[in-house]
């Protein structure tokens, strides 16, 4: 689709939400929950032409085929691969797509949060000892192997029964499944369907970690601003809260490569628009549709059960460190925000049956959903916001206005504001390093250009972020949480 940039126009609906008319090709509007600055900044790169642009990027994805309401960018929104990180699609499967740049590459990235009984003061003296065991306990880093080694049928295992499969191999609570998204488990995932170079790349990296933005991190509950909500949740100022965020792996990046060509393909053979290389896609009902879904759910499942043997590790690592017991660390909840599911919506009063991508968006459902778990289902599901290593994350709530105006979605983190290359060529990871040790941060790091890439300074501002949320009605603020202890690849 040529765009006529001069064409284009974002209207002010309110103070946290734009909408962008539907022009040329555009089936739906695209609709923006973010504030003044982020939209000024996106307007910008739009209109200078930036090689990248997430404006640009809605536009185009509202212009596929069988997209309902509207092309949605969120407040931590920026470029991604095809569809904007920050960014959600829902498609009639009758007559819509799956794109697997509407998923990305790092399948079902997510967050796990856990509870401990633990205050700061608990801790005090042993930080350096909890930070140095979970840094040995806990693989890390760009190819990471764990101590986990797997066959093709283990890993195929994996790839349908997700967390479970943590469970039965030793790692984990069995309550952790209620509080996980989907239990830990999404159905309809074909092996089969995954490439042997995929299934090989993944033999020893369930329970690994990662490098990019993956962390692990204890953080204090600094802020509570919902008692109710927080109290349901078992959060309260002061805990200590640990934080796990990862994805699929090597796997979940390999089936995206292999899809891509796949996918386009499948979209020259059913003549489907092109717009970026990463926007291909296939009719949600043909065979090659239900391919790429079949290897996606494995790539979820891949994500569920590397959290779950994460946690388990991270129990180990703490009972060893201070002799905290496993049950003792409970797990809050843990949620994914690379994903397409099939959901039901009610749009224009009528209940639908849809295919939802989020990319780099938290599913935040409202209170009643039945997919919530039973404890959080009359408050609504928690939304976990990831900050950076030097600043604060967030727990938000869904609401009914989530589920209204967003298809149950919300934002995921800050969201970057430079790319790893240029944060490399501006901060130095020793710099980095030095800067949170000040503010009492401990971080133990296997890479100092890693730092480089995830210093805070290539952030969006969380609160501001955060802010631009909770003032939408979206996803109110429930608490606040800040780093104490930083592992990273």
């Amino acid at each position: 689709m040529s765009i006529d940039k001069n064409k284009i126009e974002l209207v002010k609906l309110n103070e946290n939400t734009w909408e962008i008319p539907k022009v040329g090709e555009m089936n739906v509007p695209g609709r923006l929950f973010a504030n003044q600055e982020t939209v000024q900044e996106l307007e910008d790169e739009f209109r200078e032409g930036s090689q990248w642009s997430a404006l640009e990027q809605i536009i185009n994805v509202a212009a596929l085929p069988g997209i309902v309401t509207a092309s949605i960018g969120l407040a931590d929104i920026h470029p991604g691969y095809g569809f904007p990180i920050g960014g959600v699609a829902a498609f009639d499967p009758s007559n819509g797509v799956i794109v697997a740049g509407g998923v990305g590459f790092d399948i079902n990235c997510g967050v796990r949060l856990m509870r401990t009984p633990l205050e700061v003061a608990d801790i005090t003296d042993s930080k350096q000892r909890i930070a140095k065991t979970l840094f040995q306990m806990i693989p890390a880093g760009l190819g990471s192997e764990g101590e986990i080694s797997l066959s093709i049928t283990e890993i195929d295992r994996a790839l349908v029964e997700g967390a479970r499969f943590g469970l039965e191999i030793g790692y984990g609570l069995d309550d952790d499944l209620e509080f996980i998204e989907e239990g830990g488990r999404i159905n309809g995932a074909e092996p089969e369907n995954v490439s042997r170079r995929a299934k090989q790349r993944q033999f020893k990296e369930i329970g690994t970690l990662g490098s990019g933005n993956h962390y692990l991190e204890l953080q204090e509950v600094e802020e509570i601003f919902d008692d109710n909500t927080a109290k349901t949740y078992g959060i309260y100022e002061g805990q200590i809260v640990i934080s796990i965020h990862t994805g699929s792996r090597a796997l979940g990046h390999q089936i995206g490569q292999d899809y891509l060509s796949k996918l386009k393909t499948a979209s020259e053979k059913y003549n489907l628009p092109i717009r970026e290389k990463e926007l291909v896609s296939a009719p949600v009902d043909s065979p090659e549709g239900q391919e790429y879904l079949g290897a996606m759910r494995c790539g979820i499942n891949c994500a569920f059960a590397n959290r779950q043997v994460l946690s388990g590790l991270t129990r180990r690592g703490l009972k060893k460190a201070i002799g905290l017991p496993l049950h003792k660390v409970k797990t809050v909840y843990e949620v994914g925000h690379n994903t397409a599911k099939i959901e039901k919506h009610t749009v224009e009063g009528k209940e639908k049956t849809l295919l939802v991508h989020r990319k780099g968006s938290t599913r935040a459902f409202g209170p009643g959903r039945p997919e919530l778990p039973d404890k959080y289902r009359n408050i609504g599901g928690p939304v976990l916001v990831g900050g950076t290593m030097g600043t604060s994350s967030y727990i938000l709530r869904g609401t009914d206005r989530t589920m209204e105006k967003t298809f149950g979605s919300s934002i995921h983190g800050a969201g970057r504001s430079m790319s790893r290359k240029k944060a490399k060529s501006k901060f130095w990871g020793e710099d980095v390093e030095t800067s949170l040790s000040d503010q009492g941060i401990i971080v133990e790091s296997h890479s100092y250009p890693g730092l480089a890439e995830e210093a805070p300074g290539a952030y969006k501002d969380v609160e501001k972020v955060v802010h631009a949320v909770h003032e939408s009605g979206l996803s109110p603020k429930v608490a606040k949480l800040r780093p104490i202890i930083v592992i990273k690849g």
